[in-house]
């Protein structure tokens, strides 16, 4: 069996109490049966970390972006939303950057600076779409803002994934209309989860992704302990139940969705 992660933070694990090194990390991995790992950049400099990590590990692919939150902060450490995207554009040329992002709209942690979130997610996508790479997109408390930029962007263009997913249906189905593909993480484990379950339940198989956002969100039984990536086997586990079938057959799909939108 193979899966694989398709977001997470390997370089905000625990490697001083939890684990040896990155090493121990994939080596816990694959005794789970997770094999291949996206780990998603925030900032530039958390891309150069990055890559300076984990150059040298050809199961771990990454992106390129600057998270919602850190978009004001970036924008001045650079003076410019262009000298930004220019920056963006030349670290996303790298070979093993697959996707833009994460990018998006965060109003849960912060409405005070929504233009500028706005702004930086639409020259993401616009990036995305010349560079002919998918977007990761991270949406709180802004599902609708978050669609209604994807199409007036014409995001089709370069499809990508909503991570993380947490919406009802009706969202779900604007995304897939727009080529989307649907991220399920821990949270879909959750007792507290009824709506998201019911969605996945509907959710073509050949439009899901599964992630762990590891080191947050960490699926049942491991509520309260730092996520890794080899918990993304209960994740795994709880979709092949929602969608009644082997999970095996949900591993392969899941493997082919990400090989198929990221290009690899």
């Amino acid at each position: 069996m193979f899966l694989i992660d398709s977001h997470c933070h390997l370089d905000r694990l625990n490697y001083n109490l939890l684990h040896r090194n990155i090493d121990d990390v994939i080596k816990k991995s694959y005794t789970n049966y997770v094999k291949n790992f996206l780990t998603v950049s925030t900032s530039i400099n958390n891309f150069y970390t990055i890559e300076k990590l984990f150059k040298k590990y050809k199961v771990i692919f990454y992106s390129c972006g600057v998270h919602p939150l850190n978009c004001a902060k970036e924008i001045n450490n650079f003076h410019t939303i262009k000298n930004l995207s220019n920056k963006i554009k030349e670290l996303s040329c790298i070979k093993r950057v697959v996707a833009i992002g994460e990018t998006g709209l965060d109003y849960y942690h912060s409405s005070q600076n929504k233009k500028i979130q706005k702004e930086f997610f639409r020259e993401h996508i616009r990036i995305a779409i010349k560079l002919k790479k998918p977007i990761i997109v991270h949406a709180r408390n802004a599902i609708d803002d978050t669609i209604k930029i994807l199409k007036e962007e014409n995001a089709d263009k370069c499809r990508g994934v909503l991570h993380s997913f947490t919406e009802n249906y009706n969202a779900a189905c604007k995304l897939l209309d727009i080529g989307f593909y649907i991220s399920c993480s821990g949270i879909v484990t959750f007792k507290n989860a009824r709506e998201i379950c019911h969605t996945i339940k509907k959710i073509p198989l050949d439009r899901l992704l599964i992630e762990t956002d590891a080191p947050y969100l960490s699926p049942d039984p491991y509520r309260g302990k730092e996520n890794q990536p080899a918990y993304l086997f209960q994740i795994a586990k709880k979709i092949s139940i929602l969608k009644k079938i082997d999970i095996k057959i949900l591993a392969k799909i899941t493997t082919n969705n990400f090989r198929t939108l990221f290009n690899i």
